[in-house]
């Protein structure tokens, strides 16, 4: 039970009345190996029924725990056993799992659906390569379904293969959904060190090490932070951090709060709680107007990786100390088009794709929601993959890369979402070729560092 005095109580009702606190999501994760079947429609049937069972109340009780307690909690989603596994039991058409899942999250209410997803860091085992290979129609053909495949480790190297298959499925997802702001290559995420309990979307897929069924929350509050910042204009960097790691602790205590509710009440074990900066585009509520509170002119200025580091190191302390269990990704998320500041400094150029690259290596995360001209080829799509799945690999951290080609767009105009994906300009690209690179194939072997044992 978590002890709450009065002015907990009033800061925690400011913090969502002026600052933007929220619970970004709620996540159940579903384990779906027992439905697996050597016959792919049985193994539909039972995924079907064991997803709306297990989350026939979801919904209703993330409404349940909002109205109750005045928290916001914007989402409610489901992640599950990574498809690719069932797949490899029964064969049969890839993309009828897409759609049972679908027709699932749809049932219940659910916001969105992960785990359309394959674990490849080390190569393809069976129904891998068909799973990744029908990405671009299962999500271009669901709206609620999402997408990831982990390449890379450092316990295993970097899967190149992979990386170039991934290009060029990038490619397929907005080519197919063009006449739709190229949508299903936002539902796909490609992962160097995924984690088995990330909540947030478009990554999220339920580990094979994870319980049956389990409750995960995703807490995110860069307007808290933000605004914290502003009642210490001429402190010194000490204080800016101490500051950042004690608005955290806050944070997350509410996050907490809203995990031990909800698993009592679907009586479904507590996992973990996740505290990521996550922005949206709304005013106020973006992790790229934090870091210019720090002393930045603009994102993406010189300075911009160093506020980003110290950011992402004290909100994970911070968070840590206010929670049982913290996990997923926890740290500071630099989603381009969800973030209002972000959206400006792209518009202008002072953030750049080069920037964030260095950027990722400091951060939660890696290259998000970018846009990038419509005509990038393949190969500097799985280029760019590779780059940002070396920084995870030798860092030992989570990287990823969600980044989408604007079919028939340029430079200097943008992806118009609306929502939380918000607006995505289009971002120039090197586009010297790494195709005799990428076309080598093999595996970049694990670091040094992977030998710990």
């Amino acid at each position: 039970m978590i002890d709450l005095n009065t002015a907990d109580i009033l800061e925690t009702i400011h913090m969502i009345d002026e600052e933007h606190l929220d619970i970004r999501t709620i996540t159940m994760g579903i384990s779906l190996l027992d439905c697996a079947d050597s016959d792919i429609d049985r193994a539909c049937d039972r995924i079907y029924e064991k997803i709306v069972r297990k989350a026939a109340d979801l919904v209703k009780t993330g409404e349940d725990i909002e109205r109750e307690y005045g928290i916001p909690i914007i989402n409610k989603r489901i992640s599950v056993t990574p498809i690719s596994m069932l797949l490899g039991a029964s064969g049969g058409d890839p993309v009828k799992y897409a759609k049972v899942l679908e027709r699932a999250a749809t049932e219940v209410g659910a916001n969105y659906l992960g785990g359309y997803s394959a674990l490849v860091q080390k190569g393809f085992a069976s129904g891998d390569e068909a799973l990744i290979r029908s990405i671009p129609e299962a999500l271009s053909v669901t709206d609620h379904v999402c997408s990831s495949v982990n390449i890379g480790s450092t316990k295993t190297g970097i899967n190149m293969d992979a990386v170039a298959l991934m290009g060029q499925i990038i490619r397929e997802c907005a080519e197919q959904t063009a006449d739709r702001e190229c949508v299903a290559a936002s539902k796909l995420v490609v992962f160097c060190n995924a984690v088995e309990d990330n909540p947030f979307m478009a990554g999220a897929f339920h580990g094979a090490g994870e319980p049956d069924c389990v409750i995960n929350v995703g807490v995110s509050g860069p307007g808290v932070v933000r605004h914290a910042l502003k009642k210490i204009p001429d402190a010194d960097i000490t204080e800016v951090a101490k500051l950042v790691k004690n608005t955290a602790f806050k944070i997350t205590r509410v996050g907490q709060l809203v995990a031990h509710e909800a698993s009592r009440r679907l009586d479904v074990p507590f996992g973990i709680v996740d505290l990521s900066l996550a922005p949206t585009p709304a005013v106020g509520d973006s992790v790229a107007h934090v870091l210019e509170e720090m002393g930045l002119e603009q994102c993406g200025c010189a300075g911009t990786t160093a506020c980003l580091a110290l950011l992402n190191d004290a909100v994970k302390k911070g968070g840590v100390m206010a929670s049982s269990h913290v996990g997923g990704l926890s740290g500071a998320f630099i989603p381009v088009s969800e973030d209002a500041g972000m959206i400006d400094a792209a518009r202008n150029g002072c953030l750049t794709i080069e920037k964030l690259e260095a950027m990722t290596a400091v951060c939660s995360v890696g290259l998000d929601m970018i846009a990038v001209p419509g005509d990038t080829p393949a190969e500097v799509l799985s280029g760019i993959i590779a780059d940002e799945a070396a920084i995870g690999m030798i860092n030992s951290k989570t990287t990823a890369v969600r980044i989408i080609p604007a079919i028939g767009k340029k430079p200097g105009e943008e992806l118009e979402y609306g929502g939380l994906f918000g607006s995505a300009p289009i971002m120039p690209v090197n586009t010297a070729s790494p195709a005799k690179f990428i076309s080598r194939g093999g595996r970049i072997p694990a670091p040094l560092q992977s030998l710990r044992n």
